[in-house]
């Protein structure tokens, strides 16, 4: 029997938002972390010059590619060679190859990104889930996942990788480089691979304050993944690249995930290779496009943030991307009288009653349907390309109507929802 996946809670949302739209009720887009950004010119301009490069080419992806992303990791502390890279039609993609290619179970963090588990079931595997510390999302708590594993082989199980987000979708959160030591210690001390995926790397609010990879202290053991995806807004175009560590058994896993993706992708799509080497290299203009994004993500996700913490939630500070993960627990009283007694009901409650989209905790393993909420705030930047690059190039975005009026939909929403009954 095939094993039973459901649709990925991201886009099922999406996908009601968008049949609630075309029935006409006004809709705030806030379940989806795809970035409503358009795409760099000269990004583009490399794409359709590179329309018709048609041969497959090598399934590790393009010399070129690989050597830009080298350069990319090495720029960031993580010397690189391109014979370490493998490309591949996303990251998503990559994450699940490399599953496959690794096996047996994964150590998950919870909260964490909703397909993680998903993949791990598809792969055969059983996903261990494993608590992250308040503040520290993305990585499971070293202490708690010296217990799960124990646990998890005295059963009889096979954990072989733990997967961490640096920094983290769903909580905007990153962890502290103290909190990454420790999780690469438990890892070398119960022989696991690390998969760090670093997708949301370049949106650090505080660009002095970068995150740390795991591959620092475990550089052995530690495979890193990133994309065009969210630093450069072409979900679309389906790029990602992995770094495999150096030595033996990263030269064996590279084979591994080689051989996977030969039968699952054959290669990455040529043209998107050219603009994503392009992008990879940062010229000048790449990076004032991420610089901007940045900042713009940070002043909105932190204006929404302030609305939500005036209707009660509690949030952890948010140091980077474009989510927020409010806790809603202290307005129990409040919300249980309106029918509201977890995060399922209140993502309904804000959507038949607002037309806010939102994901309930649960969307990302939390057990119990607690009053916890992702809410993403990179789809409130305009509803056309010239909205959005105004708001790119704004001193202050939130003077904006459309933006003001997005956060004053959503700040709305909220209060209404935890306003006395």
């Amino acid at each position: 029997m095939p094993t039973p996946v459901p649709m990925s809670a991201t886009l099922a949302a999406d996908a009601v938002l968008v049949r609630r739209q075309r029935a006409g009720q006004r809709i705030l887009p806030m379940s989806s972390g795809e970035i409503g950004l358009p795409v760099l010119p000269e990004l583009a301009a490399r794409l359709a010059r590179a329309a018709h490069r048609t041969a497959y080419g090598p399934v590790t992806g393009s010399l070129a590619l690989r050597t830009a992303a080298a350069g990319y990791w090495t720029r960031r502390g993580l010397d690189t060679a391109p014979e370490q890279v493998v490309a591949g039609p996303g990251s998503k993609a990559l994450l699940f190859a490399l599953q496959l290619a690794i096996g047996g179970d994964v150590i998950v963090p919870v909260p964490g990104w909703v397909s993680y588990g998903a993949q791990t079931r598809l792969t055969g595997g059983t996903p261990l889930p494993v608590p992250v510390a308040p503040g520290r999302g993305g990585v499971p708590d070293p202490d708690l996942l010296r217990e799960a594993v124990a646990r998890a082989r005295a059963a009889g199980r096979d954990p072989r990788t733990v997967v961490v987000t640096v920094p983290d979708n769903p909580t905007g959160t990153v962890a502290p480089a103290g909190t990454v030591r420790r999780l690469a210690a438990a890892a070398r001390a119960l022989d696991l691979v690390i998969v760090s995926d670093e997708i949301y790397h370049d949106l650090v609010h505080d660009p002095a304050a970068p995150p740390v990879s795991p591959a620092r202290f475990a550089p052995e053991r530690t495979v890193v993944t990133t994309g065009l995806t969210k630093n450069l807004a072409v979900g679309g175009w389906r790029t990602g690249v992995a770094r495999l560590p150096d030595g033996e058994p990263g030269r064996t896993l590279h084979t591994a995930l080689a051989s996977v993706a030969s039968q699952i992708w054959s290669s990455p799509p040529a043209p998107v290779q050219e603009a994503a080497a392009y992008a990879l290299a940062e010229p000048a203009e790449v990076v004032a496009r991420v610089e901007a994004s940045r900042r713009l993500h940070a002043t909105v996700a932190r204006a929404v943030a302030a609305r939500l913490t005036d209707a009660g939630a509690v949030l952890a500070p948010i140091v980077a991307t474009c989510y927020l993960y409010p806790d809603l627990e202290s307005r129990r009283e409040q919300l249980t009288a309106r029918g509201v007694t977890g995060g399922e009901s209140a993502a309904r409650w804000l959507l038949d009653r607002h037309g806010v989209g939102v994901l309930p905790a649960g969307a990302f393993g939390e057990p119990d349907d607690p009053l916890r909420l992702r809410v993403a705030t990179s789809r409130l930047y305009g509803t056309t390309d010239a909205e959005r690059e105004a708001a790119l190039a704004a001193t202050d975005p939130l003077r904006l109507p459309w933006i003001a009026d997005a956060i004053d939909h959503a700040g709305t929403a909220f209060a209404h929802l935890t306003a006395m009954a």
